[in-house]
């Protein structure tokens, strides 16, 4: 299929060959029938893409300060190379679209194959939308007026934090698509609209639908004219719909405020605010998140579950639910807001002068027939009649930034690689020459010659991938975590059949540090101590859902595990974990971890959210026989009192391409795993165990939770 995505490196906007989506859980498949080029916000990101570096750090002043911390913890060559694979990433633009449902999702009952609808889709020949962000087409509204349901609810959604009563006087500075459409709900609301923007065929259009619209180009004070129009009270509420990056608009919306004025903000302004214009007046200033509540909660827009309505009267749904029957009962007239109506393939005539464009519309029109295939050739290569061939299902930062750099010079033969929605996985194949991009991770299990599956997707699915995996006779890696609890866990057992390997993320005991380290110590008991600096992440981050990512302790603390395991080279046999805080109950992130070894050493992981980013994020102690050795961060190693060694300096390292190597070499040449199984069983319990601890405030022995 055709989809539109823009790169962040250069600001070029393709129109590029992609898989079809698959139909998700609780989704619809949808074939587009129409999309809405949002001009405001399309043209910032394509500006943005073009900017140079300096210019861009210059936009972002927070990611700059990151980009320093990040230099002084993992080096510049390091930091160079995680900021140009975030350039490379590619965006797909759009989110206004139409179309007819083609497929219906497992859990959704409220759709049927043939139903016309409203989502938040990007510009792309079919794609694949949760319940939540789809709304049915009523009968009466075309599929060109329904396009604008999206971009209307951006409106409304603004409308409803001011809210306006009956006969108030309301100022929508800006009166772009966004703002017209708010003008017009504004009215259709009793309220007393007066518009303003500096482009006078706006302004014209807007006195067409029964705005008081005036242009400030024109010589009209704003100010003036709104606080003359209200008998010198000013207006009730401020709805700014404007993208501008001066300060000059907040400023002008508190002076043309009454006493206890609303303001509410839409659109991108610059926000530089006086306190004293606030002050004086008591102005209340919100920002519009989008379109409405749900909006960025995983809970709503990814797993369906939605506010109740009593409680949450307008959430997303709900608002694009309404905009449709503005549209449908008249009170909202989109038609003539349609400037252009473009066929997708000449996209260009959009986006080719998009920064110049008055454009207030733009409508892309697809084609009838469209290529729904889910696997797409990307290059012909002849693979060697030979093992070693790989599928990679999952295009996330990991297989980007880590698995794909590390597996450059290995020699192994990539030929699939599958992503969600396929931009992500078609933009990887391209560039690191794999032969297909897929959305159905199927097909790679069901390719005899494939050897080796590769699974990097979020950690819920890691444990059933491994068992279908498995069971398709294939090779597995999987990045960590292995399994999530101990029933995914049981699946991998019961699939696991040698000579199958199963290889799991732990990298860790493959950096070059490791290695020099356990040459040194021999099979002496010892005291290791692993401290993890994780930096924090925000609650509402994937990884925090227990059901989703598992908690940090099962998805990262798990590598000092591995570590500390092939440092002794013994199994966990019990595990005592103490949080902070006084009810962490079974998540968290600041935490210290006591594991016993069957062969009496003992291991502790310091795993601390609360920490500076601007300090190393790992440092590994090793006490053994009047010995000491120091791994700082995987960069510098030091020993002290061992003969023959003191330092090893590299750079930073944490073993991803020795494992990658060693990996496709054992993959085309054979030889036992890389880590045996029952090291990835042990350690995957005690992570398991370590939560349990966390719940009965004790020690938890391993053999009480896996059966043994």
């Amino acid at each position: 299929m055709k989809q539109i995505i823009q790169s962040f490196k250069t600001g070029e906007t393709i129109l590029e060959n992609v898989p079809a989506p698959q139909v998700n859980k609780g989704a619809v498949l949808i074939q587009t029938t129409r999309s809405l080029v949002s001009l405001g916000t399309e043209r910032m990101l394509v500006e943005f893409g073009k900017a140079n570096l300096i210019q861009k750090a210059r936009q972002q002043p927070d990611r700059v300060k990151q980009v320093i911390d990040k230099v002084k913890t993992d080096g510049l060559f390091t930091t160079l190379e995680s900021v140009r694979n975030k350039l490379d990433t590619p965006l797909p633009l759009g989110y206004c679209n139409v179309g007819r449902v083609i497929a219906i999702g497992a859990g959704v009952d409220n759709f049927s194959v043939g139903d016309r609808v409203a989502s938040n889709g990007p510009h792309a020949e079919f794609v694949s939308v949760s319940q939540n962000l789809v709304a049915h087409i009523p009968d009466n509204v075309s599929d060109e007026e329904a396009a604008f349901t999206v971009i209307g609810s951006i409106g409304l959604q603004g409308i409803r934090l001011c809210k306006p009563a009956l006969g108030e006087t309301i100022v929508v500075l800006g009166l772009g698509l966004i703002g017209l459409i708010t003008a017009q709900l504004l009215l259709a609301n009793g309220c007393n609209v007066i518009g303003i923007d500096l482009d006078e065929h706006k302004v014209t259009l807007a006195k067409t639908k029964g705005i008081d619209a005036i242009n400030p180009a024109m010589g009209t004070d704003p100010v003036k004219y709104v606080t003359e129009q209200t008998a010198m009270n000013g207006a009730d509420g401020v709805i700014i719909t404007a993208s501008a990056k001066t300060d000059d608009i907040i400023s002008q919306a508190a002076q043309m405020s009454r006493k206890r004025g609303r303001i509410i903000l839409v659109g991108v302004i610059g926000l530089h605010i006086s306190r004293a214009e606030f002050y004086e007046k008591e102005l209340s200033f919100q920002v519009s998140c989008s379109y409405g509540p749900g909006r960025y909660d995983e809970n709503y827009e990814q797993r369906g579950i939605d506010y109740p309505l009593p409680f949450v009267r307008w959430t997303e749904k709900r608002n694009f639910e309404a905009v449709l029957q503005a549209i449908s009962t008249g009170r909202l007239d989109v038609k003539p807001l349609i400037t252009e109506k473009i066929p997708l393939a000449e996209y260009q005539k959009i986006y080719g002068n998009i920064g110049q464009s008055h454009s207030i519309a733009s409508m892309l029109i697809y084609p009838e027939q469209a290529d729904s295939n889910s696997a797409i050739n990307i290059h012909s290569n002849n693979f060697p009649q030979s093992k070693g061939i790989i599928g990679i299902i999952g295009a996330g930062n990991f297989t980007k930034m880590t698995l794909l750099p590390a597996f450059k010079n290995t020699g192994a033969y990539l030929k699939y690689i599958a992503s969600a929605g396929g931009v992500s996985g078609t933009t990887l194949a391209q560039k690191h020459h794999i032969e297909k991009s897929t959305t159905d991770y199927k097909v790679i299990l069901e390719d005899e010659i494939v050897d080796l599956v590769m699974i990097t997707t979020r950690h819920h699915q890691h444990a059933a991938l491994v068992a279908e995996s498995l069971a398709a006779g294939k090779n597995v890696f999987v990045e960590k975590p292995l399994a999530l609890n101990l029933e995914q866990l049981s699946r991998i057992k019961e699939a696991y059949r040698p000579p199958l390997t199963l290889t799991v993320g732990f990298n860790r005991r493959f950096s070059p540090h490791a290695l020099k380290v356990k040459s040194l110590l021999g099979n002496a008991n010892m005291n290791v101590i692993a401290t993890m600096n994780a930096g924090f992440i925000p609650a509402n981050v994937w990884v925090h859902d227990m059901q989703v990512g598992g908690g940090r302790i099962i998805g990262e603390a798990c590598h000092f595990i591995d570590l500390i395991t092939y440092f002794t080279g013994s199994r966990v046999k019990a595990v005592c974990m103490n949080a902070m805080g006084q009810n962490p109950e079974e998540n968290t992130d600041n935490a210290s971890i006591l594991l016993k070894y069957e062969n009496g050493s003992i291991g502790v992981i310091n795993y601390f959210s609360n920490g500076s980013k601007a300090y190393p994020k790992e440092r590994i102690e090793i006490y053994s026989q009047e010995r000491t050795a120091v791994i700082d961060n995987f960069r510098l190693t030091e020993g002290f009192g061992f003969k023959g060694f003191s330092k090893l300096k590299t750079k930073l390292d944490k073993g991803h391409k020795e494992q990658f190597r060693l990996l496709a070499e054992r993959i085309k040449n054979g030889g036992e795993a890389l880590i045996p199984f029952d090291e990835i069983i042990n350690t995957t319990e005690a992570s398991f165990a370590a939560i349990e601890s966390l719940k009965c405030g004790g020690w938890v022995y391993l053999n009480t939770i896996s059966g043994r």
